[in-house]
């Protein structure tokens, strides 16, 4: 399994779907009696987690450590942290896992040494911000272990897995032989030969919740590899084209009373340009409230594909030599108010980058203090 993303979601009944996505995950290798568990990268979302998420989750491996079940992990792009001290360490000292990254440089080549365990050896690589594994992944050679089944797993994007995307990737047939390689970090399905992509355990984000409907990790016994689908609560989407805001909300009420929502995962898509009133005549407070009458589980929505049909003024950017001036008044003059004489000083306030070696509540402090001074509060 991987890309758990435990923490991910803001959304309090979505962030518990995600974990319960983890517990049921859990359930199902323990009732199976697997021999051991490979998690390639993303446990968490973050490389410092929540504590009620941590606490969580160390119940989980604990139920894990009981029945004698161990876990073999990497850190991903999420749980990576350039420092190299995570709370995946935290969960190796507490002795629920091992980190399945050792190694040692070697004449330009990283050596990745082996966990045995039975007859497995199991290698690993971890995931790091935007894809810096890559180049070193291409350095990786393994320490030979003869006559043992070889697992290595890899946080990051392989070539054949995304043959249309214009992002970097690993050049899988550069990869060492393996047995078995296990990878996460793209959030797809994808199994050929012995190359699995676990998929996200819960989707991540809207888009992979219309996408996925679901999540997965795999069980491999004997040689067969097979999907294990998590799937907590239906998903429903409704994608609407809207011309008119200021009938959208009763159009959007009157499309829902003949669906049956409850305990569902509602995803209402807004898109089209609007020829009448703007996005926040929408009332999406009374489009929830009837929601919850339907019993629906949790509301999500998007409206970043509605625009309005025209600008709220034009700016001629050819002729413009200080654009930011030129908004500003265009801004008064269609805006009059006794604030606008602030706005300059407002903007310039905002520019203010934070010093290298400042803490971020340092910072806001210092910018709020500025403000109020501008705004006399």
């Amino acid at each position: 399994m991987g890309d758990c993303h435990l923490g991910g979601w803001r959304h309090p009944k979505l962030k518990r779907l995600n974990f319960l996505s983890f517990q049921t995950a859990i359930n199902k290798c323990i009732k199976e009696k697997v021999d051991f568990i490979l998690i390639a990268g993303d446990l968490f979302d973050s490389p410092y987690p929540p504590i009620d998420i941590l606490k969580n989750t160390f119940g989980e491996f604990r139920k894990l450590k009981e029945a004698k079940i161990p876990v073999f992990l990497i850190a991903g792009s999420h749980d990576y942290s350039v420092s190299g001290k995570t709370f995946l360490d935290v969960l190796e000292k507490a002795g629920f896992c091992k980190n399945a990254f050792q190694y040692e440089e070697k004449s330009g080549s990283i050596m990745l040494q082996p966990l045995i365990y039975k007859n497995f050896a199991i290698y690993g690589y971890p995931g790091k911000k935007s894809g810096l594994e890559i180049k070193d992944i291409e350095k990786i050679k393994l320490q030979d272990a003869p006559g043992f089944f070889k697992i290595l797993m890899l946080h990051t994007a392989i070539r054949d897995a995304v043959p249309n995307l214009q992002i970097n990737a690993v050049n899988e047939k550069t990869l060492p032989k393996v047995n078995y390689l296990a990878l996460s970090h793209l959030h797809i399905k994808y199994v050929k030969e012995n190359k699995v992509y676990s998929g996200p355990l819960f989707p991540n984000n809207i888009k992979e919740l219309e996408e996925l409907k679901s999540g997965s990790f795999f069980i491999v016994e004997n040689g067969n590899i097979k999907e294990q689908e998590i799937k907590l609560k239906e998903i429903f989407t409704l994608s609407l084209e809207i011309k008119n805001a200021l009938s959208a909300t009763e159009e959007i009420i009157s499309i829902l009373e003949r669906e049956n929502l409850k305990d569902k995962i509602m995803i209402l898509k807004l898109y089209g340009t609007l020829e009448t009133g703007k996005s926040s005549d929408i009332d999406f407070v009374k489009i929830e409230k009837f929601l919850e009458k339907k019993e629906i589980y949790a509301f999500l929505k998007s409206t970043t594909k509605l625009h309005l049909s025209e600008p709220d003024f034009k700016i001629n950017v050819l002729d413009s030599q200080d654009l930011e001036n030129q908004l500003i008044d265009t801004f008064q003059e269609n805006n009059p108010s006794e604030f606008n004489t602030i706005i300059s000083d407002l903007i310039r306030v905002l520019q203010v980058e934070k010093l290298n070696d400042e803490k971020l509540s340092v910072f806001e402090d210092r910018l709020i203090g500025e403000i109020q001074k501008i705004i006399k509060i």
